[in-house]
């Protein structure tokens, strides 16, 4: 008999479109002989799209206005077997549509409440990391109110960091609203636009020299494995939002082009990470990688990564020998196995 598989897309983040793209891609992917796919979208108001609206969504890649509240809809998904909610970044990432679908005790794909919650939000991710001794680059946590009653005060702080630092919303994805500050004449635009996302903000020192960007898949709940390690290049300053999403301007690597042993030493870290975060089903989980130094740096986690074909995590796994959608059926199952 097959499984019913409700699909939810879109969502309020600023992430809306690479949604809509990673749905198309598992839409295409699930095994018909095997599941029965209802796809919604999810307005960018935060809106239950009907069919026909889902539909020219996904098609178009835009969703109009309109629609009903999720929490007034959510009762529609109480016959399906499993949601897979592919939503990135605020109101899909952070813990909200879990907790909603936890109460409603319907089995999801990916991590629960917590894996969710605290993955989403950056301190509180660093602040677990450290303490089971993951390594990091040096922070600090810097206030929308100190900054509004002293701003002076939190630029002294962060130069404390030093030249060149990173100035990043606490709970956003996709480099959104991050800026490299090289001086202090960059620093008050920084903090404004930082602050204008988020009302906690992360100030990132820069590692010693420019660090390669290399990424681990992991797959699992319990005893969960680790894919082969991928790197991406690119010639910008940073992997802003443009370098991620422009097709072409970053390149992938799998497998990553360091040492082996430094290749064990992330995966081994980033399966430290996944159950120290208690996450569940899936994760991305992002190093920086020093060469001169040898220095391996846990950057940051994502529960619920991109997931078009040519996303980075489903080409780790197939670098294992996983295919797409052998990885989409694989991450249903485990959804269902939690309950």
């Amino acid at each position: 008999m097959k499984k019913r598989i409700l699909l939810l897309a879109g969502g309020q983040s600023g992430e809306h479109e690479v949604s809509l793209m990673s749905a198309r891609s598992v839409l295409g992917a699930l095994p018909r002989e095997r599941f029965d796919v209802t796809p919604v979208v999810i307005s960018k108001q935060g809106r239950w799209l009907p069919p026909t609206e889902t539909t020219r969504a996904l098609e178009t890649g835009k969703s109009a206005p309109g629609g009903d509240l999720v929490l007034h809809r959510a009762a529609s998904a109480e016959g399906y077997d499993a949601v897979f909610p592919l939503l990135h970044g605020p109101m899909g990432e952070d813990g909200t549509i879990q907790g909603l679908l936890t109460l409603a005790g319907i089995p999801f794909v990916g991590s629960g409440v917590l894996g969710s919650s605290v993955s989403m939000d950056k301190v509180m991710t660093k602040q677990v990391l450290a303490a089971v001794g993951i390594p990091q680059v040096a922070w600090q946590l810097a206030l929308r109110r100190d900054w509004q009653t002293n701003p002076q005060g939190v630029k002294d702080e962060a130069v404390k960091l030093g030249f060149p630092f990173f100035v990043k919303p606490a709970n956003l994805g996709s480099s959104v609203g991050i800026s490299k500050v090289h001086g202090a004449e960059e620093m008050e635009k920084a903090f404004e636009l930082a602050f204008s996302l988020d009302r906690r903000v992360i100030v990132e020192a820069m590692t010693s020299h420019k660090p390669r960007e290399v990424e681990v898949g992991i797959l699992g709940n319990d005893a969960p494995i680790a894919s082969p390690v991928g790197e991406l290049s690119f010639d910008a300053d940073f992997y802003d939002y443009e370098t991620k999403y422009t097709e072409g301007v970053a390149q992938m690597h799998i497998p990553a082009r360091i040492p082996r042993e430094a290749a064990e030493n992330i995966r081994e870290l980033a399966l430290k990470a996944f159950k120290a975060l208690d996450c569940a089903g899936l994760a991305r989980v992002d190093f920086f990688y020093v060469a001169e130094t040898g220095e391996v740096l846990l950057n940051e986690v994502n529960t619920m990564p991109g997931f078009t074909t040519t996303s980075m995590y489903p080409k780790l796994f197939e670098a294992a020998g996983l295919s797409y959608g052998e990885l989409v059926a694989r991450l249903v199952e485990l959804a269902l196995e939690k309950r």
